[in-house]
């Protein structure tokens, strides 16, 4: 799995950003009990994944906050 782009990220919905989310955390559980496991074929992607949350994390608090500046 590749980073995902900012870009592409600040252009989804609140919505889409949360999905995204829930579907990267899911991915994280299964890659840490892989690992603990012994099955990890590229251990990096934990790496990568946890900085897709973090980015999405990220973008999902300036949508809330630029919404509840509008108010």
């Amino acid at each position: 799995m590749k980073p995902e782009k900012t870009k592409e990220l600040r252009e989804l919905t609140i919505d889409e950003l949360n999905q995204k989310l829930k579907l990267y955390r899911g991915e994280l559980f299964k890659l840490r009990f892989d690992v603990k496991s012994g099955q990890v074929e590229k251990p990096d992607r934990i790496r990568t994944i946890r900085r897709n949350i973090a980015r999405v994390l990220t973008i999902l608090k300036e949508k809330e906050h630029a919404s509840e500046k509008q108010r």
